[in-house]
């Protein structure tokens, strides 16, 4: 369990709430809006309504308490901005920010960031790559070049053995799970028969994943 400061509470922030809550970790919500940190009671421990580019009002708040803090704030780069790096002088041991360009991204890491997170930029790029094939049921993208997706298993390939496939030795890529009827096995080996309807996870460089899938 992680304590999480987390600053804005709109639409995103207010979502990042409500799943923290899920997994089981506390949350202290900020926001100047009283009736959007009202919305959020639900799903945090704690919620204050103040102005977050006060360093008297964050100072109040023991910045240094908190395993992370999250500012989600939109459309007000100068606070964000503001936030960002008062939470970082006052002791913040992970601080993440919201960008909505890849500029306020630039700005947001010279002044104080750890981390920045653009959410309309990640799931854009994950609708293009899930709904731009028929192959792909999802995608985590680990780095510039590798990633893991989540395919069907091509209808020339069902009925045949993991080993007769052989990508591993043919495109460098890993097959680290099959799915069959929502149920994951982890246990694969050259054995497996692969079968209609599976699914597999596979781990390997992009491009190389693209081409054996003909993405």
């Amino acid at each position: 369990m992680k304590s999480i400061l987390l600053i804005g509470t709109n639409r995103f922030g207010s979502l990042l709430a409500k799943h923290f809550h899920e997994l089981g970790h506390q949350v202290m919500a900020v926001d100047r809006d009283e009736e959007r940190i009202n919305s959020v009671l639900p799903y945090v421990t704690g919620a204050q309504i103040g102005d977050s580019t006060s360093e008297a009002f964050l100072r109040s708040l023991g910045i240094g308490s908190y395993d992370v803090c999250i500012v989600t704030i939109g459309g007000d780069l100068q606070s964000s901005l503001e936030t960002t790096s008062l939470l970082k002088e006052l002791g913040g041991k992970l601080v993440i920010s919201r960008a909505d360009r890849d500029v306020q991204a630039k700005f947001l890491l010279r002044n104080g960031a750890d981390e920045v997170i653009n959410p309309e930029e990640q799931i854009a790029e994950w609708a293009a790559i899930r709904y731009g094939s028929d192959h792909v049921l999802d995608y985590i993208k680990l780095d510039d070049v590798h990633a893991i997706f989540e395919v069907a298993v091509p209808a020339e390939w069902a009925g045949k053995r993991v080993g007769q496939i052989d990508i591993r030795k043919r495109y460098e890529i890993n097959i680290l799970a099959v799915k069959e009827n929502g149920v994951v096995d982890l246990t694969v080996t050259p054995e497996n028969v692969l079968k209609e309807g599976m699914t597999m996870l596979v781990l390997g460089e992009r491009k190389a994943i693209r081409k054996c899938f003909r993405m």
